[in-house]
């Protein structure tokens, strides 16, 4: 395959990628739970309980909700912090990414001579890679924290489920590394090879 088709693919999954990251952190229902359906009636639910890095909602039957913003970076438990830095790191990491990519690919015509550009892509490509491990494990925080609630025995609060953000978010996740991994590959061959004289 030619190098700058790889190149390509990989930048379309690591902007894929960085966008379903990006939108999980405004997404809401991280963690989701119900109440209701008592007495034989699994269908029928009275309320939703939900929770995201921002806010804790409560929506009724009538779909009104009710939420509480965190007000300040300190209110929110230790694991919400921890999941709010590596995922803004993972974004912050892949835009460097981004710009070190594209001024690395074969296709764009900036960014110097051909091995001064493959060094410029192989450092992009560990960017989105490391971004990519950062993310994954942001949102592994997020769900070992409420596993562990789920979990517990002696926990006599409500018990929320995962909520889609986190399974997108995985999947961006995996995207992005994947691209950098495509990066890395692209000029594996030049880098690494015996140099020509």
């Amino acid at each position: 395959m030619k190098t700058r088709v790889v190149q390509i693919w990989g930048f379309l999954m690591t902007v894929l990628g960085w966008i379903f990251v990006a939108c999980t952190m405004a997404m809401e229902g991280w963690k989701i739970t119900s109440i209701g359906g008592m007495g034989g009636s699994s269908i029928i639910k009275v309320a939703w309980y939900w929770s995201s890095l921002w806010r804790s909602c409560f929506t009724d039957s009538t779909a009104v909700s009710n939420c509480y913003d965190f007000p300040v970076l300190w209110s929110v438990e230790g694991s919400i912090q921890i999941v709010r830095g590596l995922l803004m790191s993972a974004l912050s990491l892949g835009m460097l990414g981004f710009v070190l990519s594209l001024l690395g690919m074969e296709c764009t015509f900036i960014g110097g001579k051909d091995r001064s550009k493959y060094k410029k892509i192989y450092a992009g490509g560990w960017c989105h890679i490391v971004s990519g491990v950062l993310s994954t494990s942001g949102y592994a925080v997020y769900a070992q924290y409420v596993s562990v609630e789920y979990f517990n025995p002696d926990f006599d609060g409500l018990k929320y489920d995962l909520g889609t953000p986190l399974f997108l978010g995985w999947v961006g996740s995996a995207f992005h590394s994947a691209g950098g991994f495509f990066h890395l590959w692209s000029v594996c061959t030049p880098l690494c090879g015996p140099q020509e004289v």
